[in-house]
């Protein structure tokens, strides 16, 4: 039965709130950037239909205030779409070199969602059974942005891949980018051209500071099909967004695109893209505690695995309880990501317009351990079958910023990368 959580708006109370909202109490207001009605009602819109036949059993807030509603697997956007038996995960391929433990260097995992875990109201930050945790999409959300399209935007400002390196073996020379997106995203990251089914990393979580003009810094694994308008992605990793989450801590984010981020894609749930199977993990929730320079480090193993017709996420580990979800491989429409990919990336990202906020720690590559981040143990799985480490390429859009170093350790590192930069505004 629907319980009604302590110091939460209720979800019903949330849903009869939508009905009612008004566009003459967002649009025009100094902390709102609808553009128009028009724009308003069709935010209005989506949220009716992203709620429609939705009923919480429970809620809770994370650290970022961000409200999760345990709504029935049967009942989120993606699956009311599909309405096909629900599919079941696989162990991951075994690798060539075995991951091990951390070894002498201190590293903890992040925590999100645990039975044991009250939120700041007292209520517990865990899914019960047969629920999954859906972040609470508002009418103030969607209003920090212009139009609907610009929420389901990688960016604002435009969404983009990264710059392959000119030049690298295994790499084709950068594709000219749209100057909007060339104007206000930058990158330190490492890629390899290869066919393959997903792949691994352990990704470094930090908390860099957003400043006025800036938007977003993260880390994520991009993997990458088709060319032009026919680029498609499935992404994993941490981003700090406060546009998009109404804060400054780290969140666990997925991303999409099947047409070069022009009209498809979205966060985590906020359009019918990605099934959630697991209760174990909040997709848009904050990650903590973050990493510290000379300190403590933490971390999140995430890969992406295509397996029976669809790319599955798995957080924590390879077994088939670790995978929590799944795109539809149907979603790419008979696109290079109905079947496999082409291209492994992984990296940091950042967007800004007249100033760039830090990425990682805000230390370059060259400082190291406990000073810059890092992803490790990097390995992709090749179409073919397997679990292989990765041999990346490095490439910088602002190397006086934001720098990559391609390093291959032995087990447990493996192939890793350190990365990140301090920003600023000559970036």
């Amino acid at each position: 039965m629907p319980s009604n959580p302590a110091g939460i708006q209720s979800f019903g109370e949330f849903v009869d709130s939508l009905h009612a909202a008004k566009a003459e109490h967002h649009v025009g207001l100094p902390d709102r950037r609808v553009s128009d009605n028009n724009a308003f009602r069709e935010m209005q819109d989506h949220l009716l239909r992203h709620y429609d036949g939705v009923v919480a059993q429970t809620s809770f807030v994370d650290e970022n205030g961000s409200v999760f509603d345990c709504i029935p697997i049967e009942q989120q956007p993606a699956r009311r779409r599909l309405r096909d038996p629900l599919p079941q995960a696989s162990d991951l391929p075994r690798g060539d070199a075995d991951a091990g433990a951390a070894g002498e260097r201190r590293i903890a995992h992040a925590q999100q969602l645990h039975p044991d875990r009250k939120d700041r109201h007292g209520n517990a930050m865990y899914a019960p059974e047969g629920t999954i945790a859906m972040r609470r999409l508002t009418i103030e959300n969607l209003a920090r942005f212009p139009t609907l399209r610009h929420f389901f935007q990688k960016s604002p400002f435009g969404s983009g891949r990264p710059p392959r390196a000119s030049g690298s073996p295994g790499l084709a020379p950068p594709s000219p980018a749209a100057p909007a997106v060339a104007s206000t995203h930058r990158w330190a990251h490492a890629a390899q051209t290869v066919d393959n089914l997903g792949g691994h990393s352990f990704v470094n979580v930090w908390d860099p500071q957003i400043g006025a003009n800036q938007v977003f810094s993260l880390s994520q694994h991009w993997y990458v099909g088709g060319s032009g308008a026919g680029l498609q992605t499935a992404e994993v990793g941490v981003q700090i967004y406060p546009q998009m989450y109404g804060n400054t801590l780290p969140v666990f984010f997925i991303y999409w695109t099947a047409d070069d981020y022009q009209t498809t894609g979205c966060y985590n749930l906020s359009c019918p893209a990605f099934v959630q199977t697991s209760n174990a993990w909040a997709i848009g929730g904050t990650l903590s505690p973050s990493s510290t320079a000379g300190g403590q480090q933490y971390e999140m193993e995430f890969s992406y695995f295509f397996n029976q017709g669809n790319w599955w996420l798995y957080v924590g580990g390879g077994a088939a309880n670790n995978a929590i979800g799944y795109y539809p491989g149907s979603q790419y429409n008979n696109g290079a990501l109905a079947t496999q990919a082409a291209e492994i990336d992984f990296g940091g990202e950042v967007v800004g317009t007249t100033s760039w906020p830090p990425m990682g720690s805000g230390a370059f590559a060259n400082a190291g351990w406990q000073q810059a981040a890092y992803q490790r143990d990097i390995r992709y799985f090749p179409a073919a079958g397997g679990n292989v480490s990765a041999n990346l390429t490095g490439a910088m859009t602002s190397p006086q910023c934001f720098t990559v170093l391609v390093t291959m350790f032995g087990a447990p590192w493996n192939e890793t990368i350190y990365f990140g930069g301090p920003g600023g505004t000559t970036c």
